[in-house]
C-alpha cells in the first residue's frame, strides 16, 4: 500500500514568503494521519483539496505554536463540515490542559469526540497500532521536550505463484492456508512443500518525521533504512552558530543522518524565514545526499 505525503506548511515560526507553518497529511491504508498543526492549517487543508473524512488522529512533535496552534481551528472547522470520525490528539499531557478549555468554550456541538492520548516526547515507544501500521515515538532535542515520529507498516502475507495456483488448481480457502505457512495436498495427496509455492512479503514501507531537532546521531538506530526521512533544515551552514542557540539544524545535518541512517530519500524542510530562495538549501544537502527532495507548501511525495 503507498505511502502519499502532502505538505501542508514548511515554514519554521515565522510565516514568511507565502510559507506556513508546519503541518502535514500521511495517508496510507484508507487512512489519514495528521502530523504537527500550525496556524493556519484549515486554510491549507481546503487550498489543497486535503480529504478529511477518514483523519481521526494527529500526531503533535511538542507544543511550539508553529506546530499546534491550528488544532483548534482545524478542529472547528471540521465540525461545521459535520465530521464524524472520532479524533485522536497524541501529544505531551500539557496540551489537553491548553487545549481542554477551548474545546469546551468553543466547541460545544461538535458532530465528534476529541480524545486525548498523552505519551513523553523523550521515550522511543509505541504510541499507535492498527491492523497495518505502528507509530513510534522519535526523542529529538530541543528546547522543550520534542520528539519526532516513525510510521511503519507492517510486514504482509508473503505472496503465491500464480502460474502454480492455476497448475495445481489451488482454491481459494488453500491459497489463504499457504499463506499463512501449510503445504498444499493436492487431490491425489501428494504435498507440494510451501516454499515452493510462496514469494517473499513485499516489504513493509515507512516515514520517519524529525523536526524540530539540533543535530543528534542518537535517532539513526531507530530511523534506520525508512523509504523517506522528514528532517528539518531551518538554516544553511552560514548560520550555523545559529543551530546551537535555537537547538535546530541545517540542511548538511539533515543531509548527514539521512547518509548514515541509509535512508532512501530525504526531505528537508522547516525553513527559516531569512530564506526567500531555498535552492541554496537542497545544494547543501545533495552534495552529501543526493536523493534530496525540497518540500514546499502543498508538496506531495508518494512511495
Amino acid at each position: 500500500m503507498n505511502f502519499n505525503l502532502t505538505i501542508l506548511g514548511t515554514g519554521s515560526a515565522i510565516p514568511s514568503f507565502g510559507r506556513f507553518s508546519s503541518s502535514q497529511i500521511l495517508q496510507t491504508h484508507n487512512k489519514s494521519f495528521m502530523i504537527d498543526c500550525a496556524d493556519g492549517t484549515q486554510f491549507q487543508l481546503r487550498k489543497y483539496e486535503v480529504k478529511t473524512n477518514r483523519m481521526g488522529h494527529v500526531f503533535i512533535s511538542h507544543l511550539h505554536g508553529d506546530h499546534c496552534f491550528g488544532l483548534i481551528s482545524v478542529i472547528s472547522t471540521l465540525g461545521m463540515l459535520h465530521h464524524t470520525n472520532d479524533m485522536y490528539i497524541h501529544a505531551h499531557p500539557d496540551l489537553k490542559k491548553t487545549l481542554q478549555p477551548q474545546l469546551d468554550y468553543f466547541c460545544k456541538d461538535l458532530t465528534f469526540k476529541v480524545y486525548f492520548e498523552d505519551f513523553d516526547p523523550l521515550k522511543n515507544e509505541v504510541i499507535y497500532e492498527d491492523r497495518s501500521i505502528k507509530v513510534s515515538t522519535i526523542p529529538l532535542v530541543h528546547s522543550m521536550p520534542t520528539c519526532g515520529f516513525l510510521f511503519k507498516e507492517k510486514e504482509g502475507l508473503p505472496h503465491i505463484d500464480g502460474e502454480l495456483v492455476k497448475f495445481y488448481e489451488i482454491g481459494v480457502k488453500e491459497i489463504k492456508d499457504i499463506k499463512n505457512g501449510a503445504d498444499f495436498i493436492d487431490d491425489n495427496g501428494r504435498v507440494v512443500p510451501n516454499s515452493r509455492l510462496i514469494t517473499p512479503p513485499t516489504p513493509p514501507k515507512s516515514y520517519a518525521y524529525c523536526s524540530d531537532t539540533a543535530y543528534t546521531e542518537r535517532i539513526i538506530p531507530i530511523i534506520e533504512g525508512v523509504d523517506t526521512l522528514f528532517h528539518e533544515a531551518t538554516f544553511a551552514e552560514a548560520e550555523r552558530h545559529r543551530c546551537k542557540a535555537t537547538l535546530h539544524s541545517t540542511a548538511s545535518d539533515a543531509a548527514h543522518i539521512a547518509q548514515m541512517a541509509n535512508v532512501k530519500q530525504l526531505i528537508i524542510g522547516h525553513y527559516s524565514a531569512r530564506y526567500a530562495d531555498l535552492n541554496p538549501l537542497l545544494d547543501e544537502a545533495k552534495a552529501i545526499f543526493p536523493n534530496t527532495k525540497l518540500s514546499t507548501d502543498g508538496s506531495k511525495f508518494s512511495w
